[in-house]
């Protein structure tokens, strides 16, 4: 890549690794801590996830609007420093309802982040005909996943008197996020449109193949998030042991930001709608193999699946909507990102209550597996009219 296409490229790795790693995926390591700490039951836990889900919904339906043309640099960046006050926040409270505002706080963050940063780097990279750039910028996510599950390893060790280990674990995410977003200050370059003052994008036509991706990509926001929130409470429950957790939670992230990169090799093979309907058929296999394994290899192989598909179908979902949506990508982005939040607003929720009244994560975690594999038979039955689609 050219030098400074892959200045853009990392700074949306990074940006992806303070808004997602962190700013979203970083409640699933410290959770297990919370609960200790703070006395959370699982239902608690999912209400708090649902609150960051409705947060990361109303990001993206206020996104998809106009009035961000041409300030999509600024935003992004004001959502990256929102972030890192907001994961800070967390390690000042033990109330249940305090934790629900700063969530939805930090889910509006993400969604912008993710929306208006990603709209600035894919463009970038669109323009310049290069596959390496979406590798590196949703690889970021996976790389601030196993950073996150780093930080929550070690904080709790600095020993800091009196904060607890979950406190610790919120404070630590907030200043790695910090340096992350004066990273990204320095590197992302300005918006394309606000370079070159073009009109607004025109109104979203949603037809037959863009519906059939953006349904398929809501209900994989119910699958995979129950896994997402829960693996590392599910570790914990299973008596794996502190790094049993770090480990599951690890893997998931290394497996993450290698994935995009590794399954882009089927791509020529499958296209992106194959790959992205095997993406779905593998991890519902994965979920399967969480509640059938033993300990301590459940979570792990959990972690690993998880992991090797989530970020992979995420991107291609996304890089499928701006392609059936040529001539407004953003809108698709937020139309398909809104999608995601209503799955992951129900997720956690269906996945807490069963989880109390079952005292396992058990059937949830099938429900998300039955889910998964209902979305990968719809593609591959709508295949051939997404794909003509895609080659248009």
């Amino acid at each position: 890549m050219p030098s400074g296409l892959a200045a853009t490229a990392i700074a949306g790795a990074i940006a992806m690794a303070v808004a997602m790693g962190f700013g979203r995926f970083s409640y699933t390591p410290i959770l297990p801590a919370m609960m200790a700490d703070t006395g959370i039951s699982p239902g608690d836990a999912g209400l708090i996830a649902a609150a960051n889900f409705i947060g990361y919904l109303a990001g993206a339906v206020l996104a998809g609007y106009g009035w961000a043309h041409g300030r999509e640099r600024r935003l992004g960046l004001a959502a990256l420093v929102s972030t890192t006050l907001l994961l800070a926040a967390m390690g000042l409270t033990s109330s249940v309802i305090a934790f629900c505002v700063i969530r939805f706080l930090a889910g509006l963050a993400s969604a912008f982040a993710m929306i208006f940063i990603s709209g600035i780097v894919l463009g970038q990279g669109l323009a310049a005909r290069s596959e390496h750039v979406p590798s590196v910028h949703f690889g970021g996510v996976g790389f601030g996943i196993a950073l996150s599950s780093i930080v929550v390893w070690v904080a709790p060790l600095a020993g800091a008197a009196g904060i607890s280990a979950s406190q610790a674990d919120w404070f630590a995410g907030g200043l790695v996020a910090l340096v992350g977003a004066v990273a990204v200050a320095a590197l992302l370059p300005a918006s394309r449109h606000a370079k070159s003052g073009g009109r607004p994008e025109a109104r979203l036509v949603a037809r037959r193949p863009l519906i059939a991706v953006t349904l398929t990509y809501g209900f994989f926001g119910f699958g995979y998030v129950i896994t997402a929130t829960f693996l590392v409470a599910m570790a914990r429950d299973a008596s794996g042991g502190h790094s049993v957790e770090f480990l599951a939670w690890l893997i998931t992230g290394i497996s993450a930001a290698l994935s995009i990169y590794l399954w882009r090799f089927a791509v020529p093979h499958f296209g992106l709608a194959g790959v992205y309907a095997a993406g779905l058929l593998v991890e519902a296999a994965g979920l399967v193999l969480t509640v059938s394994l033993p300990s301590p290899y459940a979570p792990l192989v959990g972690g690993l699946m998880l992991g090797a598909t989530f970020m992979m179908i995420t991107a291609y979902g996304l890089q499928m909507g701006r392609q059936l949506a040529p001539e407004s990508p953003r809108r698709a982005l937020a139309f398909m990102t809104a999608a995601f939040g209503l799955g992951q607003i129900v997720g956690p929720l269906v996945a807490g209550w069963l989880a109390d009244r079952t005292g396992s994560y058990a059937l949830p975690t099938l429900v998300a597996a039955v889910v998964l594999l209902i979305c990968g038979i719809v593609v591959l039955a709508e295949l051939r009219r997404i794909n003509a689609a895609l080659a248009q």
